[in-house]
């Protein structure tokens, strides 16, 4: 049982209305789902305009709080319905928006301060660093990473004021939240923007197993008081596209554990799993135990389970408490006020009439009265006051207690009035000023391994990852005004210190400029002394985000490479840009690498290949046996296309030999297509 004050909300996810109210009556203090756009389940059944009024106003009556997902990249062309759909949410009522998007946070903030600020897990916010930079910037709550450790955990939570929110259980990413870039390069359907396809559930093999890229579902529930000492507010269920059984079975085994006891998790894992649950990136144990794809006997499982689960959701889950005052007085109408401690309502009935047999006492009073039935109040306190000898029928109390519940609901769903600043927005963002292009685009070198550098007399800037640099003192030593060095993507607490320390050094041998692929690398590198440019993980689709990552200490960034070629040129005016014109992209980042087994990493080199249903081979590649990222096998290119004119471009090498990156680069720049299969990704598609 978890003891304290305040126990960490059960917050709980609601695809649909039925899934919302499974989850309300089943005992969630919260859920989290998305109005028609802006959110990242956009196949979900979601809520059009109406009904999603009505769903907040149903969680208002309740004291259940309503967190709102509009957690999509934004493009330029989307402002203007994004803002309507920011308006449409202040003025519900909601509790609290959920963005990955940084002009989504800074249009929230600024114009509807009401609403409380959630950092999206899509923000892959894993260290300490980026959870303070965002409470600094005005974040309430943080949803870390889903591959953290408890330990860890706990390390962030002491750290900042602002509320922790962790996943408890509901299905694992393979790939980091945010840094995935699988769907929308497989099918041009972006898991930033809601509309991943999941293709990592597909067959993909390596040496080790069949669905390498597949993990057991989650499910935390027996650490849940281990959690709570780490310093977790919110238990989050994962599952906006599940049925409403359950979510009510999430909801439920989460409620009965908080209360000291043992949850079904059996019936949990029938309901839904992929071959069981696993909790290994909270308990450390991280390997190959973790891999799990779904069967048919899970299928078998599901379906004996589900009609009995409706149960956990066919009556109203008592959470607000009631007083009532009744008032019953000779030649006067009788009189029942009714009171949740914040809202006060009354209600009148006929004048009573004298008893012919059995005057009404309190106690038959109180027992009309605590008749509350199927609704979410329970009574904790009646006060009867009855003159003697008089009659009032117990419909005649059952009618104005129903009265009196009916104004209360009313009463407590109705919003707080918000100001309608749509126009506002529009303005502000219309007012963002734009610059001529440059007369040329600057070229940079990116590459993953110091053996692959080479310098090249057209190159303005060669970017490396700062260990790289670090163990490469010859570097420094002769291109260190051109070096630019590069915080890995992931940086997980523990790390930072010794980051530090490297950035620190390489700033000492001359090194001015760092690339942050992370938000949480922003502080550093500042700390360290070195500028920061903002790398392609930030996933900057906008010029409010472009704006505000510039505000944050960027002095230039490298657009999402989702974007197509014309939104890149449109957004060159809003600030210093630049895009990737060649690379073998990493498609997902692991910290549960698909080449581990039960022992761990073995004799595995940090090399590895995996296969798809198709036979292409993927290419693994490790980092310091800290993290993992698999590369798409046929590079991105934009040669052939109108490319913008843009501040730099840069050719990112990944996978390549040191000779293939020397050819590739003049072969690019005499403007040919290298002599192997290339890809134009999104650059030349509409973003969906």
């Amino acid at each position: 049982m978890v003891s304290g004050a305040t126990l960490p909300e059960i917050l709980a996810p609601a695809g649909g209305r039925q899934q919302l109210e499974a989850a309300v009556k089943s005992g969630a203090d919260a859920v989290y789902f998305g109005a028609a756009g802006f959110n990242a389940r956009r196949n979900a059944e979601n809520f059009t305009d109406a009904d999603f009024l009505s769903a907040v106003r149903y969680c208002r009556a309740r004291g259940v709080k309503s967190y709102i997902t509009l957690n999509t990249l934004l493009t330029a062309r989307e402002m203007p319905a994004f803002a309507e759909t920011l308006s449409l949410v202040a003025q519900s009522g909601a509790d609290a928006v959920i963005v990955q998007d940084l002009a989504a946070a800074k249009l929230a903030k600024e114009y509807y301060p009401s609403l409380a600020l959630h950092a999206s897990t899509q923000m892959a916010v894993h260290n300490v660093s980026g959870a303070k930079l965002l409470e600094e910037y005005g974040f309430k709550r943080v949803v870390l990473a889903r591959e953290l450790s408890l330990k860890e955990i706990a390390i962030i939570a002491r750290s900042i004021n602002a509320e922790i929110e962790v996943f408890v259980h509901g299905a694992l990413c393979m790939g980091f939240s945010g840094l995935c870039y699988t769907s929308c390069m497989f099918g041009g359907r972006s898991a930033n923007r809601g509309l991943c396809a999941q293709p990592c559930r597909l067959d993909f093999k390596n040496a080790r197993r069949d669905h390498c890229l597949s993990l057991k579902d989650l499910s935390a529930v027996p650490l849940l008081e281990k959690l709570a000492a780490a310093g977790v507010s919110s238990f989050k269920i994962e599952g906006r596209m599940k049925r409403p059984e359950y979510v009510a079975a999430a909801v439920s085994a989460c409620r009965e554990k908080l209360s000291g006891g043992q949850p079904d998790m059996q019936t949990l894992k029938s309901v839904f799993s992929r071959g069981g649950f696993t909790g290994g990136y909270l308990t450390g144990r991280v390997n190959g135990e973790m891999f799990g794809a779904r069967s048919k006997e899970d299928v078998t499982a599901a379906a004996g389970v589900l009609k009995g689960l409706q149960r956990l959701y066919d009556k109203e889950y008592k959470r607000v408490p009631l007083t009532m005052d009744l008032r019953v007085q000779p030649g006067e109408p009788v009189r029942l006020t009714v009171s949740d401690g914040a809202h006060t309502v009354g209600a009148q009935g006929a004048v009573p009439e004298k008893a012919v047999n059995a005057p009404l006492t309190p106690e038959k009073a109180a027992a009309s009265l605590l008749k509350l039935g199927d609704t979410h109040y329970f009574c904790s306190g009646a006060d009867c006051e009855i003159a003697p000898g008089l009659m009032v029928p117990a419909a005649g109390l059952n009618a104005l207690r129903r009265e009196a519940v009916t104004r209360l609901d009313a009463l407590r769903a109705e919003p707080p009035a918000v100001p309608y600043r749509t126009g506002d927005i529009l303005n502000a963002l219309g007012a963002l000023s734009s610059a001529p292009a440059p007369e040329q685009t600057a070229l940079r070198l990116r590459f993953r391994t110091a053996e692959q550098f080479f310098a090249h007399p057209a190159a303005e800037t060669y970017i490396l990852p700062a260990a790289e640099l670090l163990s490469h003192p010859e570097l420094t030593e002769k291109y260190a005004d051109r070096l630019a060095a590069e915080v890995p993507v992931l940086l997980f607490p523990g790390d930072e210190e010794k980051l530090l320390g490297t950035l620190q050094t390489l700033r000492s041998r001359g090194v001015a400029v760092g690339v942050a692929e992370n938000i949480g690398a922003l502080p550093l590198l500042q700390a360290a002394g070195l500028t920061p440019r903002g790398g392609m993980h930030l996933n900057i689709t906008n010029p409010a985000a472009l704006r505000e990552y510039e505000s944050l200490g960027c002095r230039d960034n490298t657009l999402s490479f989702e974007l197509n070629l014309g939104d890149v040129a449109a957004l060159r005016g809003a600030g210093k840009t630049g895009y990737i014109a060649y690379g073998h992209l990493p498609l997902m980042r692991f910290r549960s690498c698909p080449q581990r087994d039960a022992k761990g990493c073995g004799s595995c080199t940090g090399e590895a290949e995996l296969t798809d249903r198709r036979n292409e081979v993927f290419q693994l590649r490790c980092s310091a046996k800290r993290f993992s990222t698999l590369y798409n096998p046929v590079p991105l290119c934009a040669v052939g296309l109108i490319q913008p004119r843009t501040d730099f471009r840069t050719f990112y090498f990944t996978v390549e030999t040191p000779a293939q990156c020397v050819t590739i680069a003049e072969t690019l720049l005499s403007g040919q297509k290298p002599p192997f299969p290339v890809t134009a990704g999104q650059y030349n598609k509409k973003l969906l």
